[in-house]
């Protein structure tokens, strides 16, 4: 019985110092961007403002909110920023318990998720927002001036970083369903049509009432769903463990 207790506490042990390497990591980033707070926010609120009217301006409902929300920017952008160490954490942790061909398979994986989910943010930011705030701004009603909170608007690009971050990993799904032996290729392609409805109901779900946002993310997860299916077909069949010990 102890025998069997040993490994999993050593496991433990090892999880929990991943984890505290993880966290740590996060707060120095996070340190280190605190000084730029203000300059962050005001780059991240860059794609409304240049849409609000010369007489608007973003305003704070709450007391705390012009300190809060740079700071809440600060810690999101330092766990972004922190990403790729998090998933090397990942990483280290689960690749002694992986066979050669899983760990050659694996951190490739791992690589282009980091990458896609850094290219749904950057598409969200530079193309959805200029799209979703011109907009946003002229569908008010005559006699209603557009003045933002910061607090509300923070939690509005974030819910939409997070979103555009997680449909751009649909290849990484797609290529994870396949190589598990979850599904095939075939099976895939024939279920086509209801990827292509499911991907304008998660738009519809995670994006702002309007259709222009909606179909900027559904776009998206349909071409990159079809990229997953096209990679598929070069990825290598996955091995049993009879045949790894072989």
């Amino acid at each position: 019985m102890d025998e069997q207790q040993q490994p999993l506490i050593s496991h433990l042990v090892e999880l929990r110092d991943r984890l505290l390497r993880a966290v740590l990591a996060v707060l120095l980033v996070a340190l280190c961007l605190f000084p730029f707070a203000n300059d962050l926010y005001l780059f991240l609120s860059e794609p409304l403002m240049r849409h609000l009217p010369e007489t608007s301006s973003m305003i704070a409902t709450e007391v705390a909110s012009p300190f809060l929300t740079p700071f809440k920017l600060t810690l999101s952008t330092a766990i972004m920023i922190a990403v790729p160490y998090l998933l090397y954490q990942l990483w280290s942790f689960v690749a002694p318990g992986l066979y050669d061909h899983e760990r050659k398979l694996v951190f490739p994986l791992i690589f282009a998720s980091t990458v896609l989910f850094f290219l749904g943010i950057a598409f969200a930011f530079y193309v959805v927002f200029p799209l979703i705030f011109a907009f946003l701004t002229q569908a008010a009603p005559e006699g209603v001036a557009v003045m933002t909170d910061i607090s509300s608007y923070l939690d509005f690009v974030l819910k939409l970083f997070f979103a555009f971050g997680l449909a751009f990993e649909v290849p990484i799904a797609t290529l994870l369903l396949i190589w598990t032996g979850a599904s095939t290729v075939e099976s895939l392609t024939e279920k086509r049509p209801y990827v292509i409805v499911g991907a304008f109901v998660v738009g519809m779900l995670l994006t702002p009432p309007d259709v222009i946002s909606q179909t900027l993310l559904a776009l998206p997860v349909w071409l990159l769903f079809e990229l997953g299916l096209f990679s598929a077909r070069w990825l290598p069949k996955r091995r049993s463990q009879e045949e790894e010990e072989a």
